[in-house]
This record gives C-alpha cells, structure tokens and sequence, in this order.
C-alpha cells in the first residue's frame, strides 16, 4: 500500500536474484504503493535490517505511489494483497489489467495468496515476508526463463 515494507522488499531481493544470474540488462524493476502514505521515504527500518541480514540493501530506494504510465511502461504488475489487486485493477486501463498478478502465485508451494502485511507486527513478520518474496522471486524467474521471455 504505502511502499515501504513489502514492494520495496520484492523489489530488492528480485533485483539481487537477477544481478547473480547476470540477467540485470534484461530488466527494468521498480516498485510503488497503492496509496501516497509515504511518498520519498526509505523503506521501514524493519524491511532494511531484515534485508541486510540476507545482504540485501534497501536504502537507496524512495516510496513512490502507481502512476497512469506505470500501466503502460511495465509488463507486469504484482501485488501482495487483495486490497492492492482490488485497487490496480479499478484504476487500470482495461487494455493493460492482463498485466496484474497476485506476486504469491509464482510460489504455490507456499499454499497462500497473499503476502501478509507486517508493518503493525514484531520483526518475525518481516523475516516471513521475506522469506516469501525470496520463494515468489525465485518462481517467477524461473517462470520467465521457461516461457522463453528472456534471451
């Protein structure tokens, strides 16, 4: 919602997986809230430590909301929740909803939907989440790889 815990998180550990695969040319990656809560903020602390104890840095990121151009520019979209999915596909164009997907349904081992929100919870919130993001990161690459999308 907000961009400061689970998108910036997803967006940190997708970007490490593809610099170790030397795939980081191929791609464009970036994240944003569905709300303006926390526009140009750095990640919550919590997501940065956790993070940075699997070597992942979150700093430089900025919180930024979805614009009207995102719809266009990306080819996917991927959200934590039923609230984001909700509201991406209320303000999207219907020319471009084919590119918003629950980010979980690129790791059904998990056997949920959605990332759980861990801002009003204690630090193990954040390391499930993470651990999460690292299982959907990991499939989706690899759902990328077997569809032929990368060269």
């Amino acid at each position: 919602m907000g961009n400061i815990c689970r998108s910036p998180t997803a967006e940190g550990v997708f970007r490490q997986l593809i610099n170790k695969h030397t795939l980081s040319n191929q791609f464009e990656i970036d994240s944003a809230g569905t709300h303006a809560y926390h526009i140009g903020e750095q990640p919550d602390y919590r997501s940065q430590q956790v993070a940075k104890e699997r070597g992942i840095d979150l700093s430089t990121q900025r919180a930024r909301k979805v614009i009207y151009g995102d719809f266009e520019d990306y080819d996917y979209l991927l959200v934590m929740d039923n609230h984001n999915y909700t509201t991406l596909i209320n303000t999207c164009p219907i020319q471009y909803q084919n590119k918003i997907s629950y980010f979980l349904d690129y790791a059904p081992e998990l056997n949920c939907h959605e990332v759980p929100d861990p801002y009003y919870g204690g630090e193990h919130g954040f390391e499930n989440v993470l651990t999460m993001i690292e299982a959907a990161s990991k499939g989706f690459l690899n759902s990328l790889k077997t569809s032929g999308k990368l060269s």
